[in-house]
């Protein structure tokens, strides 16, 4: 069951400050009403609205939101935006690889405004397919530590058909592939309870060492890039030291 070693820094996330809670926010909510439009409202048979809220939870997304955005991917719901799910790819400073997923109700606008963060910040926006050969597409179910022993994860994760769980301090970190997901969450769960995060995700099957300047300008090009309405998510294949993201931190 051992395998890659999913770095922390992989998929580098902004401070959730007061500031920017509205935009996170609203893009927990759109996720939630996509993934309604797509299937049935009921998170029990709807694999992706069902992590969905779960996500939104973990960011205390209020209830009654979480219900309006339910509401408003159905049909005649009060949303009458239709957004496209869009995957761009690119390369940032220090030659890494960056995937960028996106939810769009204008595609020509949100390629434009992604081609110029990319332009502006050291960085290059690339075709469909151009990266994305570099990830390996899994799903990603995370339990806190105190949940289970590291064996007895271990154990329900090869009986519910996981394909490598790695475990710390801090927490036990499955995944499966993609084909799977539901059923290895599903199994989990009744064992474990509800997971911390259970989602689809990019694991770099190799990565990238990134420092000094370097560092500094791709940290503010995927800060920038989470930053946009439309975008949902930003994956990469770097490996930042921490003295380095520490520092952009701080800054």
């Amino acid at each position: 069951m051992s395998g890659h070693s999913h770095a922390k820094n992989v998929m580098h996330q902004k401070s959730k400050t007061e500031a920017k809670r509205s935009k996170i926010f609203s893009k927990l909510a759109r996720e939630i009403s996509v993934a309604a439009q797509q299937g049935m409202p009921d998170p029990a048979h709807n694999p992706r609205l069902r992590a969905a809220i779960q996500e939104a939870r973990k960011n205390n997304l209020p209830r009654d939101r979480i219900d309006r955005a339910i509401k408003a991917g159905q049909p005649g719901g009060s949303d009458s935006a239709h957004y496209d799910e869009v995957r761009y790819e690119g390369y940032g400073s220090g030659g890494c690889a960056l995937i960028v997923e996106a939810l769009t109700d204008n595609r020509n606008r949100t390629a434009a405004e992604l081609r110029m963060i990319f332009s502006k910040l050291g960085g290059s926006m690339g075709e469909s397919g151009s990266v994305a050969f570099m990830f390996s597409r899994v799903g990603e179910i995370v339990y806190p530590a105190k949940a289970a022993s590291a064996d007895a994860m271990l154990e329900a994760v090869i009986e519910a058909g996981g394909e490598n769980v790695e475990s710390d301090e801090t927490a036990h970190t499955v995944t499966c592939p993609v084909e799977d997901f539901g059923a290895v969450r599903d199994a989990l769960e009744k064992k474990f309870g509800e997971p911390e995060s259970a989602k689809l995700t990019w694991y770099p099957n190799t990565e990238t060492p990134v420092s000094g300047d370097a560092a500094q300008s791709l940290l503010k090009l995927v800060d920038t890039l989470e930053d946009n309405d439309d975008v949902q998510n930003v994956f990469g294949n770097y490996d930042i030291p921490d003295e380095e993201l520490e520092k952009f931190a701080g800054a």
